[in-house]
């Protein structure tokens, strides 16, 4: 079994036997927790550097992180083991929360966000490097022997949470007018 700070590195560099390790070690889901707590932590430091700092807009970006990591998860699930499972998929529900929280890991470099200048790019170079580390993590996860289903699924379950995160974020505009 590999220690914490190599599941984190090697998921950074996309290292699929790191994906293999985090499957097979049920006792991984607390370093995953770790992860996504980070993560959720420098999106409430982006959102302080997009926006006035306060603990309410800190909490609100943590808050939003954990919140679109856990309907990216769901949509992952769905889409990958219902919709377009192979012949061979078999997962469990722990095991897609211990290998996707480690491949949420790119997410604490969504801080640098907090820096309006280059927010757009560090949003955008983020949601790649996450989607391929997802990609990765999905591919060993559901036993895909196609890295490009494992694409297909990651970036569907990416677009499925965008939309849901940009409509309850209009939802909550529109009710604030």
């Amino acid at each position: 079994m590999m220690t914490f700070a190599q599941r984190l590195f090697g998921t950074l560099t996309l290292d699929a036997s790191i994906a293999e390790d985090i499957e097979s070690d049920r006792e991984s889901a607390l370093q995953a927790l770790v992860v996504i707590l980070v993560v959720a932590c420098a999106g409430g430091i982006a959102a302080n550097g997009l926006a006035a700092i306060t603990l309410p807009v800190f909490l609100a970006g943590a808050a939003a992180a954990i919140g679109g990591w856990l309907v990216w998860v769901l949509a992952i699930t769905v889409i990958g083991t219902v919709a377009v499972p192979e012949p061979q998929t078999h997962s469990s529900v722990p095991e897609l929360f211990r290998t996707l929280g480690f491949a949420a890991a790119p997410g604490v470099f969504v801080a640098f966000a907090a820096m309006r200048e280059v927010a757009p790019f560090v949003l955008a170079l983020v949601a790649a490097w996450m989607i391929a580390a997802a990609v990765m993590a999905i591919r060993q996860a559901l036993d895909y022997r196609s890295t490009s289903r494992a694409i297909v699924v990651c970036v569907l379950a990416w677009l499925l949470t965008f939309g849901t995160l940009a409509a309850a974020l209009n939802m909550r505009l529109v009710s604030v007018s």
